[in-house]
């Protein structure tokens, strides 16, 4: 049996979002990408000779990415970082800093850190209970990239089979 893929990656498949991360002991600033999202399904031919139609894909991963599009993306795993959610208002701290956001500016995400590789995870999790909802059973990888500016991206794939 053959494998097959299909990539997307469009101008519009993107997001803005403020993010920190910690690392070595540091925590970063407060700061924010504007986030490029690149998915490659593989697979085999369905009845109708195609992997998966790019129409869905695209659907699919505007809808994922639209959740996390001008908000501010906070780990909800972490070790390091204290997130707390008290009525519409988030809490966080972290290494000495203290934020508040309003809670609906706010996406908690089920991550130790928002990495890119971490988002690539997140948003790979959220297409896989997708595709698994539209029945798509052909289907034997996912990679989702996640650029978080020009040329620096992260990458992470998941077997299906």
């Amino acid at each position: 049996m053959a494998d097959y893929s299909v990539r997307v990656s469009k101008d519009y498949l993107v997001f803005s979002a403020a993010h920190f991360i910690t690392y070595c002991g540091e925590c970063e600033r407060l700061h924010g990408h504007n986030y490029r999202v690149t998915a490659t399904l593989d697979g085999s031919l369905g009845e109708d000779q195609y992997v998966y139609d790019f129409v869905a894909l695209k659907a699919l991963l505007k809808r994922i990415i639209g959740e996390l599009d001008h908000r501010t993306l906070l780990p909800a795993r972490s070790p390091r970082i204290s997130v707390a959610v008290e009525g519409e208002v988030v809490e966080v701290r972290t290494e000495g800093r203290r934020y508040v956001f309003p809670l609906s500016d706010c996406v908690l995400l089920p991550i130790e850190n928002t990495t890119a590789e971490q988002l690539a995870a997140w948003i790979a999790g959220q297409a896989i209970g997708e595709l698994h909802r539209s029945g798509a059973r052909l289907l034997t990888a996912i990679t989702i990239e996640v650029e978080e500016s020009f040329g620096q991206s992260a990458t992470y794939r998941q077997s299906l089979s």
